[in-house]
Order: C-alpha cells, then structure tokens, then sequence
C-alpha cells in the first residue's frame, strides 16, 4: 500500500508534517477538523509539499525524519532548493565552529 509524507502550511504560519496512506482523504480531515490537535486550532491549511513512497512505512519514517528538521530546511525541501539541504544539516553552533576551526575547516 503506498504511503504519503506531506507538510501543510497552517494559519498560524507554522507548518504540519504529517503521512498517511490516502492524501485526497487526509487532507479533506485536516480542513474539516477532523485531523490532528494542531492543525484543528490552525486553520485553514495548505498543502504545501508532498512525497509519495510505496509503503506506508517508509513515508512514517520520512515524516519523523523532517519533523526534526529546522524551518529553514523544510522550506529550502518545500521550494525544491536541494542543494541548500546539505548547508542546512551542518551544526553551527558555538562547540562546532570551535572544532571546525580547530580541525582547519
């Protein structure tokens, strides 16, 4: 059974990231309030992007991946901007850059 991961765009300007195995049916719950708490209170949503997998686990573990994703990330994936994905991914944090420096990075 094919499964799908999607990330809607929600009222509030924060975005869902959800799968399921029926997009079209999901998406009609989500904007009738029938799908998540979070999307309920933020209403209206748009879907703004979408994979489809040919199993309902492999779109699961995609939608866990992207969850812990920045804001940043999502949108450079949401407007197809792959190559920003890997600049994204790398941490940037004060103990990092020390290291990097310290390794002439």
């Amino acid at each position: 059974m094919k499964g799908y991961m999607y990330i809607l765009l929600c009222s509030n300007g924060l975005y869902y990231t959800g799968s399921t195995n029926d997009l079209g049916k999901r998406l009609i719950q989500h904007q009738n309030g029938e799908g998540a708490n979070f999307t309920k209170k933020n209403l209206p949503v748009k879907l703004v992007y979408y994979e489809e997998f040919d199993r309902i686990d492999e779109a699961f573990y995609r939608e866990k991946q992207i969850q812990g994703w920045s804001r940043k990330k999502k949108e450079a994936l949401i407007n197809n901007e792959k190559n920003k994905l890997h600049e994204l991914s790398e941490c940037k944090n004060e103990t990092s850059s020390r290291l990097r420096s310290m390794n002439g990075k």
